[in-house]
């Protein structure tokens, strides 16, 4: 046999191979798929003239090398099919791996379903063509992977599930979904998906599709149903993780409920993705529950799970735990962020324990952190509700000389509500005037509690000053503000400057509180000309302002001006 002289250069013997008849069944392609029949004599390889598969093959030679499976002449018209020499040459995993870190994605490798093409095998050891597919798969030559699985499910011969899953893998890489579902299907039918596969196809859908989708298709597959099933811990976490991006903390339960149904124990990253969506929703119960479950598990907590865990227990109002949490953290020489102590700070302040808090602030500033608007806000608030008032004020007065840039309005506001309850009035105007000053926009609600501390203090003519300023500041009052000056204006017996406010705020709450106000000081006539108005304004007393007017009407009067309804 005649061997033509290129075949003397090594880049060629891999293109030529002996010209040998076999009864074999004749290939016919027909729409993109080469079919096989029992009558005519082949040769060992199929018609491979499309232009797009020479191309691709001569990438794969460079890729994976020259192979040695095939040598001698092929007939004109002929090729390989483009994986038909992968792994020929005995290159080490480590090798192959290294050359496709380098390689991309070519983007004129998408192929459907349809257009793949089935090849008659030469090689039909299983171990050898799953290496084949394995390779193909990491060098994303999709094409060439998908005709050489279907070749093998083709000829009865079944791929092993590691190809089989970086096949998928490869596919889900190039967004060919549907042909990694196909791949899927197979294993499944097959008998050999495992809890690796069924994460890689649901990342997959929910990526692609989106979390609803996964989230049928893990129904469908048995993952909420009690009882035996194929998944595993990570898969579990899989669509724990797939919730977790889309907050869904309802079915994020489900799957907790569902993979302890099934027997399955979670680990650190199950309690870690749990604590977190958990948080994130606002379902801080939870959030504890799943702490408290890992810690029973015997499981060791990460840094940010136990941080984030620290920030539930601080809204659950679970502050004995969150001091235990942030213990522990130290012992175990780990630094609990500053968010996680302002958290701690605020548990324990809600809770009144202020010399806790103030222990834990001097951890804090001990492992090295400058408190922040926060951290003051958590000592002040703490001082508030323990009743310590002066030491509150203290505390400010220490803020305003030595951190005057981070004073903010809720610490404003909180010397505020100290002033109020010590009746401060003039500390109360001292600290307005410095948040004035301080170019922030003064709120409603901080002249409300300057107008309570006036009213706590007696001094009615000073919360009609700041009512007044108020309204110069172009600050709308609202209806706190016309309920303490109404209140203000009612003990101080300052009747024209009351009415003077209902003109402003005509509401029939304010009109009953200064009728009562009247009627309980002596000023009847006072109360029946008010009450009068209301009524003239279309606003309805209530069941005490009638009452009284009861009394000192005249029944004559009672009948002509007050409805029978009423």
């Amino acid at each position: 046999m005649h061997i033509p002289s290129c075949c003397a250069d090594r880049t060629c013997r891999s293109t030529w191979f002996p010209y040998t008849k076999m009864k074999i069944p004749e290939i016919i392609s027909v729409s993109g798929l080469t079919k096989l029949k029992n009558s005519f004599s082949v040769l060992h390889a199929v018609d491979g003239t499309d232009s797009s598969l020479v191309s691709q093959e001569r990438e794969e030679k460079e890729l994976v090398g020259d192979g040695e499976d095939f040598s001698g002449v092929v007939p004109e018209g002929y090729s390989l099919p483009p994986w038909g020499n992968v792994m020929a040459q005995q290159e080490s995993y480590s090798a192959i791996e290294s050359s496709i870190e380098t390689s991309t994605i070519p983007q004129n490798d998408m192929v459907s379903l349809d257009e793949t093409r089935v090849h008659f095998l030469e090689e039909t050891d299983e171990g050898e063509l799953s290496r084949r597919i394995l390779v193909l798969s990491r060098s994303n030559r999709t094409r060439s992977a998908m005709e050489l699985f279907r070749s093998m499910e083709y000829s009865g011969l079944r791929p092993n599930a590691h190809a089989c899953n970086s096949l998928i893998s490869c596919l889900v890489r190039c967004k060919q979904l549907d042909n990694a579902m196909r791949v899927f299907e197979f294993m499944k039918t097959n008998e050999i998906a495992s809890g690796h596969t069924f994460s890689l196809i649901l990342k997959a859908v929910a990526d692609i599709q989106g979390c609803d989708s996964a989230l049928g298709m893990f129904a469908e597959l048995g993952g909420f149903a009690r009882g035996k099933n194929d998944f595993d811990a990570i898969v579990y976490n899989t669509m724990l993780s797939v919730c977790a991006r889309a907050n869904k903390w309802v079915e994020t339960t489900r799957i907790w409920r569902s993979m302890k149904e099934n027997g399955h124990r979670g680990t650190e990253i199950t309690y870690s993705l749990l604590v977190s969506i958990f948080v994130r929703c606002g379902q801080n119960k939870l959030a504890v529950d799943a702490y408290r479950e890992m810690v029973q598990d015997g499981l060791k907590a990460r840094q940010d799970t136990m941080q984030t865990t620290i920030e539930a227990c601080s809204k659950h109002g679970k502050w004995d735990m969150a001091l235990d949490i942030f213990q522990n953290m130290l012992n175990q020489g780990w630094k609990p962020n500053l968010i996680a102590c302002n958290a701690l700070l605020n548990a324990l302040g809600k809770a009144r324990e202020v010399k806790l808090a103030f222990q834990v602030f001097k951890t804090v500033k001990s492992i090295g952190y400058a408190p922040d608007s926060y951290t003051w806000n958590a000592l002040l608030g703490g001082l508030y509700r323990a009743n310590k008032h002066a030491e509150a004020l203290q505390l400010f007065e220490s803020l305003n000389r030595e951190h005057n840039s981070q004073l903010n309005e809720r610490l404003y506001n909180s010397a505020l509500m100290s002033c109020r309850k010590l009746g401060l009035w003039d500390n109360a105007l001292q600290v307005l005037w410095q948040f004035e000053a301080s170019g922030q926009p003064v709120p409603t609600a901080s002249y409300n509690l300057v107008i309570g501390a006036c009213k706590v203090a007696r001094k009615p003519e000073v919360a009609l000053q700041v009512y007044e300023h108020m309204v110069h500041q172009k600050c709308t009052p609202d209806s706190s503000t016309y309920l303490s000056l109404i209140r203000v204006c009612t003990s101080a017996s300052l009747w024209a400057e009351a009415e003077k406010i209902l003109d402003v705020a005509p509401k029939a709450s304010l009109y009953n509180i200064v009728i009562h106000g009247m009627c309980f000081r002596g000023k009847v006539e006072s109360a029946k000309k008010l009450y009068l108005k209301m009524r003239r304004a279309g606003l309805y007393p209530d069941g005490k302002s009638r009452a009284l007017m009861l009394q000192h009407f005249q029944s004559d009067l009672c009948e002509t001006s007050m409805p029978d309804s009423l």
